[in-house]
């Protein structure tokens, strides 16, 4: 397997199978499930390729089905991740609007269960 498959994916100007011929950059901009496409045609392809051939030899055909399905992998590995973080905060987001309304009602019972005299003096404090 290639060290590096991005470096292999540019110097090779290496092309994916959606509507035509899509870039490695590209590809970041599919969502997963247009991705999981991409993988199973490469997938059923080099599958087929290993089975046609009696030799364990790896051509540069092989080797290129290799790099694109590794380079696959990792961007829905990515997007994933990015999904389940952006979901995690939004979530985390919610959670805090919750806690600031309790402190803020919390205060807000706090001032209620003052006199009238200690709000008159927090108003003249305010207004220094």
């Amino acid at each position: 397997m290639v060290e590096n498959i991005f470096e292999y994916a540019t110097r090779h100007k290496v092309r994916f199978p959606f509507k035509g011929s899509i870039s490695v950059e590209d590809l970041w901009d599919l969502r997963v499930e247009d991705l999981d496409q991409i993988f199973k045609t490469l997938n059923t392809k080099q599958k087929q390729s290993q089975e046609e051939s009696l030799l364990n030899v790896k051509n540069k055909e092989e080797e290129l089905m290799e790099v694109q399905i590794a380079i696959i992998k990792y961007i829905v590995v990515v997007k994933l991740a990015e999904k389940e973080a952006q979901k995690k905060a939004v979530e985390n987001k919610a959670k805090k609007q919750k806690i600031l309304a309790i402190m803020a009602a919390r205060d807000d019972k706090a001032l209620e269960n003052l006199s009238d005299e200690e709000l008159r003096r927090m108003l003249e404090e305010l207004d220094k």
